[in-house]
């Protein structure tokens, strides 16, 4: 692999662990996060530290400060409410692509995730948000589309840190049914039904989220990271 491969590659697996960790409440909204740590944390230099972090500030999970460095961001409820708003619309463009692009392998790759979701449905909810988002993601990936992956990937994961942050507990059930209900649409060419499905799916998990502002427990500093940068330091070298 050429050293430039192997930065990049580096810099998506710390991208991503840390991805997971926001999304799954290891790092908790307005949690500061100071290259020096992170870089000792998982093994690397502060300048890949800074790309990762450069990354997720471009998907709205970290805000970077000027002088104060990067925190975890914290979305208002205002700010969140117009993202599932605007989430909706998207979406509804994102099934319409995948209809024109759909083959076997699409809903096969679809189901799959699906199957990742029912055996995470009984784990710790955070983990469940996160692989909710990444239905979703997966589904703008399978549209074809770049600039519809870049908008559903930031508003995407912008709104799953605001489940993370804001929603009540709840069972992880409906979610999943609704996804599979999707999938069902998707399969059939029913583009009209999944287009409402979708509609219908985003307004009941804006309805399950908004909201309360119980941010659900105790700050959680960097060792809760160690399970996602142990990962980084495993797999990167």
């Amino acid at each position: 692999m050429k050293a430039s491969d192997k930065v990049k590659h580096r810099t998506d697996m710390i991208s991503s662990a840390l991805r997971s960790a926001i999304l799954e409440r290891v790092l908790m909204p307005g949690m500061k996060l100071p290259e020096d740590s992170l870089g000792e944390r998982f093994g690397v230099s502060r300048t890949l530290i800074r790309q990762s972090l450069e990354r997720l500030a471009a998907e709205g999970l970290i805000e970077l400060r000027r002088n104060k460095g990067a925190m975890v961001a914290k979305p208002s409820l205002e700010e969140a409410r117009d993202l599932f708003e605007l989430r909706t619309q998207i979406e509804d463009l994102v099934i319409s692509r995948v209809i024109k692009n759909m083959t076997p392998d699409i809903i096969a790759e679809l189901e799959g995730h699906l199957a990742k979701e029912v055996e995470a449905e009984h784990a710790a909810e955070p983990k469940s948000i996160r692989l909710a988002t990444e239905f979703h993601i997966l589904l703008a990936k399978l549209a074809g589309s770049p600039v519809l992956l870049r908008y559903v990937e930031e508003i995407g994961y912008r709104c799953g840190l605001t489940l993370s942050l804001y929603a009540r507990p709840h069972s992880t059930d409906c979610g999943i049914a609704e996804h599979r209900q999707i999938i069902e649409a998707l399969a059939t060419g029913d583009e009209e039904t999944a287009r409402k499905l979708m509609r219908h799916h985003l307004n009941a998990v804006a309805d399950r989220a908004l909201f309360t502002t119980d941010e659900g427990g105790p700050l959680v500093y960097l060792d809760a990271l160690e399970p996602y940068a142990k990962k980084v330091r495993d797999g990167g070298a």
